[in-house]
Formats: structure tokens, C-alpha cells, sequence
């Protein structure tokens, strides 16, 4: 009777199929960017486009993830229909959940896409779900940047909790002895209602973004290393971080300046991420590592985070910066992609086709909040959102005045910028500062083929250039366009001198495009009449260097000598250099130097300063302990997924 029973119900049996299992490990993590490691087996007949997704808020709806990883791509085993993959998690105060999809070729749909025009994965079959990954209640803050106040003795940090509930820094010359100096941070917060258009205003977009503590540490001695905490007794405090103090009197300025970094993820999502954004945060703690007790800062002209309304971006970027920025201080301007807006205040005709939608809805409300610069410009949105800041604004460095400008809003005659800078220009004392570098995103000259910006470009032109050049500035970095790229000393796309083979030189500044720290769209160059789909050889006269190469620039001056170097992200090396004397002549490659256009020159003392004696030990231990604070940070076979499906990872003109 129980062979016959067997008999009968061994068919039954055999169609009973395991269920698809999904497990994580740990449940709770301790800190803000520690792996998870993520487990899945019974995927019956697995299939090339099942995809993990990420979620947080946990019960966010299906087509509200953060991001997604094919199965395919993250695991070897993944035809056995089992895997597993290891990811960092950045803490957005919400725990995460994680879900496995089906998804067929058949149910592809080319009119859901990312911003690449590539088919976002499908969620109508769910497969499994997780249980929630959290992070310790008591683990203090993050995403800590510093900053400068304008003021001497004086140092700005920001930092990002999950509650309101009272943070403070504590500082002091001595790790662990604070001494009594403490100070309460201000606090506050935007809302999904500050922002204007989507997606930064809908349910994709929106993730709540904490609460930012901004705190000022003051009665600093200047030049002197400080060690520093921020958080609470009763919420816990963040890891000790130093920085060496502002010293306005120094005769030496040292800088690293760049624009259009953006972040990286270990993961794809809705809008294209960076991944060049290590590299180049990689070389940068090289260099200060090398600096030692040095004071310098770092500069990003504009095209941040590049998160364009997915507000989990902007807490990926800070991730990413705070090796660097919880040591010195992170200057920023305006970009297109922090603020431009179909209905932003500031927008002339001439401008219809130049500011559009770059911003994702932001309109530049978490830029607004997220840094504080020095000084208090300021333009009202014309919404409910409060107004964007850290427009405009200059200080002093050693022998350096640096002043910073907006290309999104109103830099006309008339308008409260250009007042700004005609009157921050002339009252530059050029006995303490002989040097004046100017920066804002979008550039006043680029050999890029790029139109859509020409009537910008001419404005600045007929505007600006005439006060860069009466009151000598030195040099003018901008961004926007995702390549290095120096002209000769300029004034109306003409040469000026340099005062060689016995010829007068002539103080013009000299532009440069620094906005390939990260991003990759690349335009191309300038084609010729006769042959539009052939760049321009030999490049125009005025463009001296030009490269498609990621990196960034070092900026090394004293009372007598700037110099700016590109350093590449391919093998941390200087590639290109300018050197520009107190008195405004350029010294090397010119038009006129020696026949040689754009060569790069022996780097002297000045440039050479600490990073001579920076060679095998020490780059070894700084890269190894940064891989392994960034390690997993990023999928580099993001394109390698889309062109194994057949999808196009497409260049575009877009900023």
C-alpha cells in the first residue's frame, strides 16, 4: 500500500520546486560605506537579465530602487541559478532591502530608459526579497567636509546625522585633548517641496537627505595642525580628523583644482555615475599625503555630484570626497547641473536653448545647503525653495587672490555679480597677492565643438574678458566641457607675447578648461570647413595643449612664481605646465617658445616642492588604504553589461 501511495504521489512531488532564497550579512553594519554580502540561490532557469535591485527605504515601491546589478555580471556561479556579491552601502538614515527580478528580452521596453537611452529593467516578476540591512543607531556622522569662512583663524565643517537632535565639534592641537574647544552646530534641512521639476520632486528622485550641522571652529593659530571630532555624547562622535589651520600670512599656495568630477556606485542606476571619480580622489590624497602639515584646499568649479534630482547621489559623492575633504577644505562654484531649471529666474533670451533641465528639478537647493563658501551672495529661486547660494565670492591665499563666479545666474552690468567682480578686481593689493585666478563652470574659451553655449560665450566675452584684462588677472580656470585643454595668454582669441626672442610681453590671463576630473561625455573638437568629420590639425593657434585625459590640476605659487600642472589620472604624472611670473609675463608654452607649442617643461622647485621625496612607500601605503575605503565602490563593467545586451552607451553634447 505505501509503494502504491509513493507511486501516486512521486509525480507531485518531483513539480514542487524549491523557492528562490535571498539572504544578507550582517543585518546591521557599523558605519556608512561597510560591505554587506548578499546571497541567493533556487533561481530556477536563470536568465541573463535577472537583476538584483536596491532599495531604501525598504518598502519603497518596485520601480523606486536606488539602483540594480545584473545577476550575470556579479557572480560566476549565477547559471546555477545561485551567486552571491558583496556591496558597500552608504548610509541614507533608512535602512536597505534587496529584491531579485525576472526580466525578459521579450518585455523590454526602449521608452523606460536612463539618461543613456538604456532600458531600465523591468520589475513585474519578483523573484525573492531580503530581509533589512541597517547601521548602528550610535555611530556618529558623516559625509564631513571642511571649508573656509573668509575670516583668518577660522574653519568650517559640515557634516549630515538623521535627526535634529544637537551635534557638536570638538578641537583641539592634540588628538583626544579638545581643551574645551567646542562648538554647537547650526542645523537644518530642505524638503521634496523645495524642489522644482522632476525627478527631484517625485517618489523615483526623492530620498529625505538628513539633517546638515554646519559648525565653526575658531581662535585657530595659523599654519598649526588640529585634530578634530564632530557628533554627541549621546549619538556618538565621528572618527578624529585633523586639518592644518588657514595661515593668511604665508608666502606659499598650494591648491588642487578641478571640474565635473561627479561620484561612482557600485551599482547601475538612473542617471550615469563617474567612475573616473576615484581615480582622481585616489592621486589627490596622494598628493596631500605628501604635503604633510602643508595648508592647501581643493577647488571643484562647478558639475558636483552630478545626481541631477536622484538625491542618493549626493550622499555617494560625500562618501567618496571625505578622505580628502575631512583634511582640508573643498571649495566649490555653481554648475549647470547643479541649478539650471525650464523656469529658473535668470533667463534672457539669448539663453533659452543654453539653460534647460540639467539640474534635475534641484535648482540648486542641496548645492545651496550642502556647502557653505565664504560670503553671502545669494539669488532668489522664485519658488518656495530658499535661495541659491555660494554664487560669487574671493579670498586670499598666501600670494594667490582667487575669486569665484557663477555662469547660471546673472553676471550682465547692472546685475549684483558683475558688481562683485568689477569691484573685488580692482581692489586687489597686488603687493600682498600678485596673483589673481578667477573661476566659474562654463568656459569663456574652448576649441570644443560645442554650440549650444556660443552666445554665453560671447557675453563673457564682450562682458568679462575686458575686466580680466584691465585688472591683470593671471589665470582663468573653468570646466563644463570634460577635457584639459590651455590657451596662450589671451585677449579676443588673439596671442599676446611672452616676451621672447627680445619681443614686449603682454599681461593677458591665461584660460584653461579643467573639467575632466571625471565625467565622460566628451565633445569633439572643432572640425575643419573642409572636413567636418576630421578634428582640427594642427589645433588652433591659441589652444597650446589639449587632451582627452581624466585628472586634475596643481596649482603651486610663491610671492615670485605660479605654476599650474595637469596631473593624468592613466599614472598620477604631470603632463602639461604653465609657469606665469608676479610681474604677469607667462614663461613657457607658447606660441613663442622656441617652436615648441604645448610642451611640457622640467618641473622646477617651485613645483617640485614635497612631492619629490613621495616615490614607492609611501604611494604604496596611501593608494592600498584608499582602494580599500573605496574597494567595491564601483562596477567597472557598467558598459560592458550594456554592450553585451546590445545597448549603446551613448556620447552626447551634453555638460
Amino acid at each position: 500500500m505505501n509503494m502504491i501511495l509513493l507511486f501516486f504521489f512521486l509525480p507531485l512531488i518531483s513539480q514542487v520546486r524549491p523557492e528562490p532564497i535571498l539572504t544578507v550579512n550582517p543585518k546591521t553594519l557599523s558605519k556608512s560605506g561597510n560591505l554587506v554580502h548578499i546571497q541567493w540561490s533556487g533561481i530556477e532557469s536563470p536568465s541573463k537579465l535577472d537583476w538584483l535591485g536596491l532599495y531604501s527605504p525598504p518598502d519603497s515601491p518596485h520601480d523606486n530602487f536606488i539602483g540594480y546589478k545584473f545577476l550575470s555580471s556579479s557572480s560566476s556561479t549565477w547559471e546555477s541559478g545561485a551567486g552571491s556579491i558583496s556591496l558597500p552601502l552608504t548610509s541614507l538614515r533608512s535602512n536597505y532591502s534587496f529584491r531579485i527580478f525576472r526580466w525578459t528580452e521579450s518585455e523590454v521596453n526602449p521608452e523606460i530608459h536612463d539618461q543613456d537611452h538604456n532600458p531600465l529593467p523591468g520589475t513585474k516578476h519578483l523573484l525573492a526579497e531580503s530581509e533589512t540591512v541597517g547601521f548602528e543607531l550610535v555611530r556618529g556622522p558623516g559625509q564631513i567636509h571642511l571649508s573656509l569662512t573668509g575670516r583668518e583663524r577660522e574653519m568650517r565643517v559640515m557634516f549630515v546625522a538623521e535627526d535634529p537632535e544637537e551635534r557638536q565639534v570638538r578641537y583641539g592641537e592634540k588628538e583626544g585633548e579638545w581643551e574645551g574647544d567646542v562648538a554647537v552646530a547650526r542645523v537644518g534641512r530642505y524638503e521634496r517641496e523645495d524642489m522644482c521639476h522632476a525627478p527631484a520632486n517625485e517618489s523615483v528622485g526623492w530620498r529625505d537627505p538628513g539633517w546638515i550641522f554646519d559648525a565653526v571652529m575658531s581662535g585657530l593659530k595659523g599654519g598649526v595642525k588640529y585634530y578634530y571630532q564632530v557628533g554627541s555624547e549621546s549619538k556618538g562622535w565621528s572618527t578624529t580628523h585633523s586639518f592644518v589651520s588657514w595661515d593668511k600670512s604665508s608666502n606659499e599656495t598650494i591648491a588642487f583644482l578641478f571640474g565635473d568630477m561627479g561620484t561612482a556606485t557600485p551599482y547601475l542606476t538612473f542617471s550615469r555615475t563617474q567612475d573616473e571619480s576615484i581615480s582622481t580622489i585616489k592621486w589627490i590624497l596622494r598628493d596631500l599625503e605628501a604635503l604633510g602639515d602643508k595648508p592647501t584646499f581643493i577647488s571643484h568649479i562647478g558639475d558636483i555630484s552630478y545626481a541631477r534630482g536622484y538625491s542618493w547621489l549626493w550622499d555617494e559623492f560625500f562618501n567618496l570626497i571625505e578622505p580628502v575633504a575631512s583634511k582640508v577644505p573643498y571649495l566649490v562654484c555653481i554648475g549647470n547641473h547643479e541649478y539650471d531649471w525650464p523656469s529658473q529666474p535668470w533667463k534672457p533670451d539669448w539663453a533659452n536653448l543654453i539653460y534647460g533641465t540639467d539640474g534635475g528639478g534641484e535648482c540648486g537647493v542641496p548645492y545651496s545647503l550642502r556647502f557653505n563658501m565664504p560670503g553671502n551672495s545669494s539669488e532668489p529661486t522664485g519658488t518656495r525653495a530658499p535661495a541659491t547660494r555660494n554664487l560669487y565670492y574671493s579670498f586670499d591665499m598666501g600670494p594667490v587672490h582667487f575669486v569665484y563666479m557663477s555662469t547660471e545666474t546673472n553676471f550682465l552690468p547692472g546685475s549684483s555679480q558683475y558688481d562683485f567682480l568689477k569691484h573685488d578686481l580692482e581692489s586687489v593689493d597686488r603687493m600682498k597677492t600678485p596673483f589673481v585666478v578667477v573661476q566659474g563652470h562654463r568656459p569663456m574659451y574652448t576649441t570644443s565643438f560645442e554650440s549650444r553655449d556660443a552666445p554665453l560665450r560671447e557675453k563673457m566675452l564682450e562682458h568679462l574678458e575686458p575686466l580680466f584684462v584691465k585688472n591683470n588677472v593671471n589665470l582663468a580656470l573653468w570646466g563644463h566641457v570634460h577635457r584639459y585643454e590651455r590657451f596662450c595668454p589671451l585677449k579676443n582669441f588673439t596671442c599676446g607675447s611672452m616676451g621672447q626672442k627680445g619681443k614686449d610681453w603682454e599681461a593677458f590671463p591665461v584660460h584653461v578648461v579643467i573639467g575632466m576630473a571625471g565625467q565622460d561625455w566628451q565633445p569633439t573638437w572643432e572640425p575643419r570647413p573642409d572636413h567636418p568629420h576630421d578634428p582640427v590639425y594642427p589645433q588652433p593657434k591659441r589652444s597650446l595643449y589639449r587632451t582627452g585625459e581624466f585628472g586634475y590640476t596643481r596649482l603651486i605659487a610663491t610671492k615670485e612664481k605660479l605654476a599650474l600642472s595637469f596631473v593624468g589620472n592613466h599614472d598620477g604624472e604631470v603632463h602639461d605646465m604653465v609657469e606665469i611670473l608676479a610681474s604677469g609675463q607667462v614663461l613657457n608654452g607658447g606660441d613663442d617658445n622656441n617652436g615648441k607649442v604645448g610642451a611640457v617643461h622640467k618641473v622646477d622647485d617651485v613645483t617640485r616642492y614635497s612631492f619629490s621625496h613621495y616615490v614607492w612607500g609611501g604611494s604604496v601605503l596611501v593608494l592600498g588604504g584608499f582602494v580599500g575605503y573605496v574597494l567595491g565602490f564601483v562596477s567597472h563593467a557598467m558598459r560592458q553589461i550594456a554592450t553585451e545586451r546590445g545597448w549603446t552607451s551613448l556620447k552626447t553634447e551634453e555638460q
